[in-house]
């Protein structure tokens, strides 16, 4: 099974990236985690909690905290240049970038890869696998259009983190879980375990 890469990135809505691994794992599949040192920060500030660095304990965490044993999830460091998958000869389905900062969008769009995120974004481009990015910003200026339009005209796919009100959502929870939903139809990934709008009701 070709594996899927998750990037967390210092933006707020640390939440999309955290739903992603639940139902990625929750499906049996196959993850690559990667956090930002940005996201470390924002998931202390906006959260009040400290994701381990280190692979192996910070495995265990996301298991422990999503209650989660199914699927295969590996994480790595943000500095980690010699992991796997920072290599175009390491097979993976695609990668998924939520949120994404707009220093990360940036640095993508250049090719300056200054973390193994965005060296991993750098392969999924060159290898012409998918990589999909939820930008997470607002409003944008002309500098984050352009650098959207560089990297959607290279070949990502660009799914901003907007809810949907015609699913009248009930709680946050459900913005979080219709926005994941549409981040994985991206990629061609049918996901279980969560409700999809099939329509208005009659």
């Amino acid at each position: 099974m070709k594996r899927i890469v998750i990037a967390i990135t210092g933006a707020s809505a640390m939440q999309l990236g955290e739903r992603s691994i639940q139902l990625l794992l929750e499906n049996d599949k196959s993850v690559d985690l990667i956090l930002s040192k940005g996201a470390y920060e924002v998931a202390k500030s906006e959260r009040n909690i400290n994701i381990p660095v280190e692979p192996k304990a910070q495995s265990e965490f996301w298991r422990n905290k999503l209650r989660v044993e199914s699927g295969d999830l590996n994480c790595y460091r943000w500095n980690d240049h010699s992991a796997s998958i920072a290599s175009g000869s390491h097979k993976t389905k695609g990668m998924v970038i939520v949120p994404c900062s707009m220093g990360t969008l940036g640095r993508i769009a250049s090719g300056f890869s200054l973390d193994l995120i965005e060296r991993c974004a750098d392969v999924h481009l060159k290898e012409n696998r998918p990589l999909i990015i939820s930008p997470r910003e607002s409003p944008f200026n002309l500098i984050h259009i352009e650098n959207i339009k560089r990297v959607a005209t290279a070949g990502a796919i660009i799914v901003p983190p907007i809810p949907a009100w015609y699913t009248n959502p009930k709680s946050i929870e459900d913005i979080i879980d219709f926005i994941v939903v549409r981040l994985f139809d991206s990629l061609g990934e049918d996901l279980d375990n969560i409700k999809r709008w099939v329509g208005p009701n009659k």
